[in-house]
């Protein structure tokens, strides 16, 4: 079955450059996200939201801040018929190297192994960042870039499969 992984800063929420979201006031949806999330609901079988949250790791959030503001997302994306099965997240610090931090695959092997239908070959991954499209392409499942096509194709080429400008730009196409 078919999955759709989704990054959380710069695809769903707008990104805090140098920054973190650490409460639910600093966490603006990009415009275009629900109904995109709404019309994922309807073409893939899982969608799972995939986010390292260092933030935790470097004490300037706790986990109950950032279950706070998952809490405001699932609630925004349900009220226009979207779902998002799960939301796996790593709050390690990226000098711990932990498997579940992207761009290793810790989070993929974990949605599979709570959702066994899960077939990553069949599944997709959208991102923003390099490490987006690692974990992606480390899983063995199609990588979708959102951001500016340009600037990717420069940086890492090899590793995007589709790029598109948005993410509701990306769920029209589908």
């Amino acid at each position: 079955m078919a999955a759709i992984f989704l990054d959380r800063d710069g695809v769903i929420n707008e990104r805090i450059v140098d920054g973190y979201v650490t409460r639910v006031d600093d966490f603006r949806i990009i415009d275009g996200v629900l109904e995109a999330i709404s019309i994922f609901t309807k073409k893939f079988d899982h969608v799972f939201m995939v986010t390292n949250q260092q933030g935790i790791g470097k004490g300037l959030m706790t986990e109950n801040d950032l279950e706070a503001i998952h809490a405001f997302l699932l609630s925004q994306v349900e009220s226009v018929g979207g779902r998002i099965d799960r939301i796996y997240h790593c709050p390690a610090l990226k000098s711990e190297h932990s498997f579940m931090r992207k761009p290793s695959i810790g989070m993929a092997l974990r949605a599979r192994h709570e959702f066994p239908d899960v077939v990553l070959r069949n599944s997709v991954m959208v991102g923003d960042t390099e490490s987006d499209m690692l974990f992606g392409r480390r899983a063995g499942m199609t990588t979708v870039l959102v951001g500016d096509e340009a600037e990717v194709a420069s940086r890492f080429p090899n590793l995007v499969d589709y790029c598109y400008k948005d993410l509701i730009t990306y769920a029209r196409s589908l």
